[in-house]
């Protein structure tokens, strides 16, 4: 027996890094998945997007543990292509019982040097789009009668600031609000809304050189460098934390586990948001 039998969950981003750990740890725990992905790069970011190779290793991971996957190219800035995989979506596996709105993609910038362009469009990707996967997905589970939990990707950049990514905060923040807000709003029909703020994951979008030189100030920037300076953000040695450490904590909530949880932001910091970090080598 699985914790998720008889659930299936919607995906955004399902191609690689959290989404697609997310997908696996769901599946494992008895989920069917219908996942979803942009599968093409976007211009002005510093790093490649998914590709459909990653989406068929994604497919073929979940089909190996004998679970169901409806896996879609579609983009999270498109409500009406939302609409359209989670209509199939419900189609092919029968409901939608868990929704990952955890597609995102974006690059540094300081907040008085970036261009609207950047600033717009990175509260697009992260913010507007997490309100387009509830906006596409909420009826279809208030339609159902079935209840479920709805789990957003936040980061500790929605709780407080760091420099070089304002566009960023001010999006995680927007997500944090959009969350408290929407867990309010689904309460009655047995939705369940929380968010997740991690710490640096260890995915294309933190090991890249534009984000690199960002922690660091050094273009140029060594291994050991970014190692040092960014386990110093956290009370645990730790650079970064692995999708798979996030992953069971969605686990978690997505669960009968955690079936009175909803308006909560739940940390996986690594005591990135603790008042006082002692650094490691003072200990």
């Amino acid at each position: 027996m699985g914790r998720l039998d008889g659930k299936v969950a919607f995906i955004t981003g399902a191609g690689r890094g959290q989404g697609r750990a997310h997908a696996l740890r769901l599946a494992e725990e008895g989920a069917d998945i219908i996942a979803l992905d942009i599968l093409e790069d976007i211009p002005g970011l510093a790093y490649p997007m998914a590709t459909m190779a990653d989406r068929d290793e994604t497919v073929a991971k979940i089909e190996a543990m004998g679970r169901r996957i409806v896996f879609e190219k579609a983009d999270v800035r498109d409500l009406d292509r939302l609409h359209e995989v989670a209509a199939q979506g419900v189609a092919e596996l029968g409901s939608i019982d868990i929704v990952l709105a955890n597609a995102g993609a974006g690059s540094p910038g300081v907040s008085y040097e970036m261009s609207e362009d950047s600033f717009t469009d990175t509260i697009d990707r992260f913010l507007t789009s997490t309100w387009r996967t509830i906006r596409a997905v909420a009826p279809l589970m208030i339609e159902a009668g079935r209840g479920g939990s709805i789990i957003l990707t936040s980061s500790t950049s929605g709780l407080v600031g760091v420099p070089g990514m304002a566009h960023y905060v001010a999006a995680k923040h927007g997500v944090t609000g959009l969350m408290k807000a929407c867990a309010i709003d689904l309460g009655p029909f047995d939705i369940r809304v929380n968010a997740i703020a991690s710490t640096t994951v260890n995915t294309p979008m933190i090991q890249n050189p534009a984000i690199r030189a960002a922690w660091t100030g050094d273009p140029d920037s060594t291994d050991e460098q970014v190692v040092e300076v960014m386990s110093a953000m956290h009370i645990l040695d730790v650079p970064w934390v692995e999708p798979v450490d996030i992953s069971h904590a969605v686990l978690w909530l997505a669960s009968d586990e955690a079936r009175f949880i909803t308006g909560a932001t739940i940390p996986v910091d690594a005591g990135a948001l603790a008042p006082f970090t002692i650094p490691h080598g003072a200990r």
